[in-house]
């Protein structure tokens, strides 16, 4: 091959790398260990462990990528105590972008498909400066998103099976017109300043978890539908009333909706829920549109 060849090889690679930094992983390779730079993935991407995005480094998940995680080998797993999860995960320390679109979603799941929940750990995101998703479905996972300290949008996407669907501690977090279903809690968190609305929350365990005392929060024009045994559970931390105006409780408004909170009402010493005024029908554009 002639020096012009390799030359014009090379900046054909350059320009590549120019436009999405590092290229996506090929289908038989699989991610692991320390991620530093710019890394683009698309297509099927397997993670096998715990996978660090450094500060330095930002990804870009595309449109219609698949992001399976296996089950890691002995010495790939060296974080597993809270506030990490046992099974691969992807550690965001840096800066990533997940935007699908309603044709191609992404998707984020166990690489068995039979798996049940907590077969990977989740999306751990740790002081990010920025971490979004848009229309991604997550599944399988211990705790699909995970953030402390960080700024994080959640919009349309989808949580099914996962033991929890959103986790977070002191984030400035935006989580809108989504739906979390059959998982054990939908949203949990502990302290924070939350954006909560235009959600379907359906079919979970417990649909928002309170641990500790929120300040600042906006949880308003959610449908909170046969969330079970809890549609809403406040730990022993909030001691403070919870205002949860303005949402759609569906039939238990007249089945006797303040059962289904575990608050003041069963222990004096947690704050009540006061979810007056309360929507008489959901909102129009409560939920996502793409999975249905």
């Amino acid at each position: 091959m002639s020096f012009r060849v390799i030359s014009r090889t090379f900046l054909l690679v350059l320009f590549t790398l120019s436009l999405h930094g590092c290229l996506s992983p090929s289908p038989s390779s699989v991610v692991r260990g320390k991620l530093h730079g710019q890394h683009y993935w698309q297509g099927v991407v397997r993670l096998r462990g715990d996978v660090i995005l450094a500060a330095d480094a930002e990804l870009t998940i595309a449109a219609g990528t698949r992001v399976l995680f296996l089950l890691p080998v002995a010495g790939e797993e060296q974080l597993t105590d809270h506030p990490y999860f046992p099974g691969s995960e992807l550690i965001v320390r840096g800066q990533i972008s997940a935007e699908g679109t309603a044709a191609a979603p992404i998707l984020l799941q166990s690489a068995d498909p039979q798996a049940g929940p907590a077969s990977w750990g989740g999306i751990n995101i740790e002081e990010s400066e920025r971490a979004s998703f848009n229309y991604c479905s997550f599944q399988q996972a211990d705790s699909a998103i995970h953030s402390r300290n960080s700024w994080v949008s959640v919009e349309n996407s989808l949580f099914f099976n996962n033991l929890v669907g959103i986790r977070f501690h002191d984030s400035d977090i935006l989580i809108e017109n989504n739906l979390l279903h059959h998982n054990g809690a939908a949203i949990r968190f502990h302290f924070g300043s939350p954006v909560i609305r235009k959600n379907e929350i359906r079919d979970n365990r417990k649909g928002l978890f309170i641990t500790s005392a929120p300040w600042g929060y906006q949880i308003e024009n959610n449908s909170f539908l046969n969330n079970r045994p809890y549609q809403v559970n406040l730990g022993e931390g909030v001691t403070e009333p919870v205002q949860l105006g303005n949402n759609f409780w569906g039939d238990d408004v007249a089945a006797g909706l303040e059962t289904y909170f575990y608050d003041g009402r069963l222990d004096d010493w947690l704050g009540v829920i006061n979810y007056l005024p309360q929507r008489s029908n959901p909102d129009s554009d409560v939920g996502i549109r793409w999975n249905r």
